[in-house]
C-alpha cells in the first residue's frame, strides 16, 4: 500500500472516527437534556391535595418570585412548602443534613469528619425534643410545610439532576428538618464563637493572660449606639522568648468568613413621606443557588376582618418563614449580633461523662461514632484537658417558629416586645414602620447566666440554672435623638451592657463607623441613599496602611517607583480597577500572618488556630509598628523596616505568580484579584460543570471593613431597601435566581441586575405562571383512603 493511500484511508478513518465521536457526544447530551427538561418542576397546573383546608395559589413573576394566595396561615405554610421543594429541594436537604451532621450518607467519607464535628452537638436529637414542646399552631405549620415540600418531591416526574450524580435518593421531609435548618444558621452564625473562646483559652494556657489581653486590646474603631467607648489598652507588649521566634514556621493564617451583615434604619423625621426607612444586607457565603428565595405571602387578616394581610420579602428554604421583609406597617432585617452565646468550661478527671453513639450512614457502610457527654455539655479534649461546651444552641429555647408572628406585628413597639421570644440566633434585629418609627433590640436566644468569658471558665462559676433560662429582657434602642441606628457585627451595647453580655467575636468596627458617618453627613434620604450606601467602596479603614507603606517603600525610591506611583493613585477605594489597593490590602494581611507566625505556631499545635481572632490583631499590630520590640522582630530582618519591606515583596510576588503570568504590576487590578465567583457545590468537584451551573464569573468590588463587603465568593446575600407602606418604590437585590434547576428561566434571573448594581423590585412583577392547589372532595378522600387500604 502505497504512503499516499494510507494517509487517505487514515483520513478517512480519522472523519469517521471524529463523526462518530460528534454523534455520540451529541446524543449524550441530547439524552441528558431530555432528563434534565423531565426533572422540571411544573409551575403552571391545576392540583389536588388532602394538605389544604382551601385552594391555594402559587404564582411566579418574571424573577421566579413565589406569589402564595391562601385562606389561611397553615394552608400558606403548605404552599410555601410546596414552591420550596418545587425549586430548591436538594439545598434544602444540604442544610438538614448540614446540623443533623448526615452528609456522609450521600458524600461518603469525603464528608465523615464534617458530620462528626456536627454530631458533636447531636442536633437531630435536640430538634426532636423541641419539636413536641413546641405550640400546636407552630407543629400545624410545620406539618403542614413539610407535607407541601413532599407533595412537591412526589410530583417530580424525574430526580433532579443532583441525586442523579451523587446516585442517591431524597428523603422525605419531616416537621423537625425545619429547626435542623435554623440550627445550619447557628452553625454558620455562632460557629466562629465557639471557636474563638478555644482559641483564646490555648493562646491563655501557651502565653498567658497578658498575651490574652494583648491580642484582643479593644480598637478605636468603635460604633456603640450611644457612642460609648471601652478604654484602650494601656498595658505593654508581651516579650516573645527567641525559641519561640526561631521555631515559628512561615504560613498564612487563614482570613476568616466576615460571617455577618450590615442594616441601619432612620425614623419618619429624616424622609419625605415621614415613614421610617430600613436597609438590610446579609453577609454569607454564597453558592448556588443563592441562599434567600422570594416570596410573598396573601392571606386573610385575623385582626381586620375583610383585609388580607401581605407579606413579602425573603424566605430560607426549609422554613415557612419570611426571614427578612414587610408587612406593609413594619419591616424588619437582621445582623448577628457576636454577643456571647458559649462557654467552654474545664473539667476535671472525676466529672462524671457519658458515652452516647451517634452512628453515621455512608452509601455502602456505618460508621459508630461516640460523643462524650457531660451535665455541663459536649466534652472535648485538647492538649490533654477536658473541655465541656455550654452553648444556646444546646438548650431547649434555641430555636422555635416565634419569627412567623413578625408577620401580623403593625409596629416597632410591638415587634420588638416580641424579640426574646423568637428562636434564631441571638441577631440585632432592625424594625422601621409607617408611623415613621425606627428601632433596635437585640432578638433571639440568650442565656440569662451573667458571667460570659473569652477563656475557659472553672465548674464553680458555672451558672446551671441561668444557661437553661432565656434572657427575659434585652437591650433595645427606639426613636434615638438622632434619628438614625446602624449595626454591622461590631458593638452596638453600652459598655455596661458589653460587660453583662460579652463579645462572642465582634467585628472590628470599622464598617459600622462608615454606616454611621455616612448617615450623619445628611439630614434626608430616600431609597436610592440608602441604595447607594450599600455599595460604598470607600477605603477609609485602609488609609493607615497606604500612608505606612508608602513611607516603608520611599526608603528606596528607585527601586519601588512603579509600586509607589500604583499606590499613591490607589483610589481610596476597593475599586475593580485599582492595583494600589490590591497591594495595599495584601501587604497588611502579609505583615500580620508574618508577625504572628510565632503564636500561629504554637496554636497550630494544640488543634486551633489565630484565624477566629484575625480580624482583633489590627490594633496589636499598630502597636507593634510603632513600638519595634525586638522580641517580636523576625531575626533574619536587621529592623522593622526590613520586615516590612519583606513582607511586601513576599505578598506582591505571590500575587504576580498567581494573576500575572508576564510579572506584570499592571494586572492585580482589583477586580481581577478579588474576582466574584459563585459557584455549585458540584462545579467545584467536577470544573466541567461550571460553565452549566455556575454564575458567570464578574470582576470584584468592594471589600471587608467597608459597606460594601465581597470577597470572591462572598458579600451581600441580598440588598433589602423599603418604607413600610411604600414597597413599590423598595429594592430586593440578589445575586442569583428563584430555582435550583439549570435549565430553570430563574436560575440566573437577578443575577446579572445586581452586580451592575440595579435596582430590583421588592413586589412582585408581571406574572408569568399560575399553579392552583385545591383540597380533595371527600369523595375523593374515601377513595384515597380505599386504594391505601387496597392489598
Amino acid at each position: 500500500m502505497s504512503v499516499s493511500l494510507t494517509k487517505v484511508l487514515q483520513s478517512k478513518l480519522t472523519k469517521y472516527t471524529l463523526a462518530t465521536i460528534l454523534l455520540f457526544s451529541s446524543a449524550l447530551i441530547l439524552a441528558v437534556y431530555c432528563v434534565l427538561r423531565l426533572s422540571m418542576p411544573n409551575l403552571s397546573d391545576n392540583l389536588t391535595t388532602n394538605g389544604i383546608t382551601s385552594p391555594v395559589t402559587i404564582e411566579r413573576d418574571t424573577l421566579g418570585t413565589a406569589i402564595i394566595t391562601a385562606s389561611n396561615r397553615i394552608d400558606a405554610s403548605y404552599a410555601m412548602g410546596y414552591a420550596h421543594g418545587q425549586d430548591r429541594f436538594f439545598q434544602m436537604d444540604l442544610l438538614r443534613r448540614n446540623s443533623a451532621g448526615e452528609l456522609s450518607e450521600i458524600f461518603g467519607k469525603a464528608a465523615l469528619e464534617l458530620d462528626k464535628s456536627r454530631r458533636f452537638h447531636q442536633l437531630r436529637k435536640r430538634a426532636q425534643s423541641i419539636f413536641e414542646q413546641l405550640p400546636q399552631q407552630d407543629k400545624a405549620s410545620l406539618s403542614a410545610y413539610a407535607k407541601g415540600v413532599n407533595q412537591a418531591l412526589a410530583d417530580q416526574t424525574v430526580l433532579s439532576f443532583e441525586y442523579l450524580l451523587t446516585n442517591s435518593s431524597p428523603r422525605e421531609w419531616h416537621e423537625t428538618d425545619s429547626l435542623l435548618v435554623i440550627y445550619s444558621m447557628y452553625l454558620d452564625l455562632q460557629g466562629n464563637t465557639i471557636k474563638r473562646d478555644m482559641a483564646l483559652t490555648q493562646l491563655q494556657q501557651a502565653f498567658g493572660n497578658d498575651m490574652v489581653d494583648f491580642l484582643i486590646q479593644p480598637s478605636h474603631h468603635q460604633a456603640a449606639l450611644d457612642d460609648s467607648q471601652i478604654p484602650l489598652y494601656q498595658g505593654g507588649v508581651p516579650e516573645l522568648e527567641e525559641q519561640i521566634l526561631i521555631s515559628a514556621l512561615t504560613q498564612d493564617i487563614e482570613e476568616p468568613v466576615e460571617v455577618g451583615s450590615n442594616n441601619w434604619a432612620i425614623t419618619g423625621k429624616l424622609t419625605e413621606s415621614g415613614r421610617a426607612m430600613l436597609s438590610d444586607d446579609m453577609h454569607l457565603s454564597f453558592a448556588v443557588p443563592i441562599i434567600w428565595y422570594r416570596a410573598q405571602l396573601n392571606y386573610p387578616s385575623a385582626l381586620q376582618k375583610g383585609a388580607m394581610q401581605q407579606i413579602t420579602g425573603v424566605s430560607l428554604p426549609g422554613a415557612p418563614a419570611i426571614v427578612v421583609g414587610s408587612n406593609g406597617k413594619l419591616a424588619w432585617g437582621f445582623t448577628n449580633s457576636y454577643i456571647d452565646t458559649a462557654d467552654w468550661i474545664e473539667i476535671s478527671s472525676d466529672t462524671e461523662i457519658e458515652l452516647e453513639y451517634e452512628p453515621i450512614d455512608l452509601p455502602e457502610d456505618q460508621i459508630n461514632y461516640t460523643v462524650q457527654v457531660s451535665k455541663y455539655g459536649p466534652v472535648k479534649t485538647v492538649a490533654g484537658i477536658n473541655y465541656a461546651l455550654s452553648w444556646v444552641g444546646h438548650t431547649d429555647y434555641a430555636v422555635n417558629m416565634a419569627l412567623l408572628s413578625l408577620e401580623t406585628a403593625d409596629s416597632v413597639e410591638q415587634a420588638a416586645a416580641l424579640a426574646t421570644q423568637i428562636g434564631i440566633p441571638a441577631q440585632n434585629m432592625l424594625l422601621a414602620d409607617n408611623k415613621g418609627n425606627a428601632g433596635w433590640k437585640i432578638a433571639g436566644a440568650v442565656p440569662s447566666r451573667n458571667n460570659p468569658s473569652d477563656t475557659a471558665q472553672s465548674t464553680t462559676g458555672y451558672q446551671m440554672a441561668d444557661w437553661q433560662q432565656q434572657q427575659a429582657v434585652m437591650p433595645e434602642m427606639i426613636n434615638p435623638d438622632n434619628q438614625r441606628i446602624w449595626t454591622a457585627n461590631s458593638r452596638v451595647l453600652s459598655t455596661e451592657e458589653q460587660l453583662r453580655f460579652g463579645d462572642g467575636g465582634y467585628a472590628l468596627g470599622a464598617r459600622a463607623a462608615q454606616i454611621r458617618d455616612r448617615l450623619m453627613a445628611k439630614d434626608s434620604f430616600n431609597e436610592d441613599d440608602f441604595y447607594q450606601l450599600q455599595l460604598d467602596n470607600e477605603a477609609r479603614f485602609l488609609i493607615p496602611w497606604q500612608q505606612y507603606l508608602l513611607e516603608v517603600l520611599s526608603e528606596q525610591p528607585v527601586k519601588f517607583a512603579e509600586d509607589i506611583k500604583l499606590i499613591a493613585n490607589w483610589g481610596n477605594c476597593a475599586c475593580a480597577g485599582s492595583v494600589g489597593y490590591t497591594l495595599v490590602r495584601h501587604f497588611r494581611t502579609a505583615l500580620i500572618d508574618q508577625t504572628f507566625a510565632p503564636i500561629e505556631t504554637e496554636l497550630k499545635q494544640r488543634d486551633s488556630s489565630l484565624s477566629v481572632v484575625k480580624r482583633y490583631l489590627e490594633t496589636p499590630m499598630w502597636q507593634l509598628l510603632k513600638q519595634k520590640p525586638d522580641s517580636w522582630l523576625p531575626k533574619e530582618h536587621a529592623d522593622w523596616q526590613a520586615f516590612s519591606i519583606a513582607a511586601y515583596q513576599t505578598s506582591t510576588q505571590s500575587l504576580l505568580e498567581q494573576y500575572s503570568p508576564k510579572g506584570k504590576l499592571a494586572d492585580l487590578r482589583w477586580g481581577k484579584v478579588n474576582q466574584l465567583k459563585i459557584q455549585h457545590p458540584f462545579s467545584k468537584q467536577l470544573p466541567q460543570l461550571s460553565r452549566w451551573l455556575d454564575m458567570p464569573i464578574t470582576e470584584g468590588f468592594g471589600d471587608s471593613f467597608m459597606p460594601a463587603v465581597q470577597g470572591k465568593s462572598f458579600g451581600a446575600s441580598q440588598r433589602f431597601i423599603v418604607q413600610p407602606g411604600a414597597e413599590q418604590d423598595a429594592i430586593m437585590s440578589i445575586p442569583g435566581g428563584q430555582s435550583g434547576h439549570p435549565l430553570s428561566p430563574y436560575y440566573r434571573n437577578g443575577f446579572e441586575q445586581y452586580v451592575k448594581q440595579q435596582h430590583t423590585p421588592l413586589l412582585p412583577t408581571e406574572i408569568e405562571h399560575t399553579l392552583v392547589i385545591k383540597p380533595l372532595t371527600d369523595n375523593q378522600v374515601k377513595l384515597t383512603h380505599t386504594e391505601m387500604k387496597a392489598p
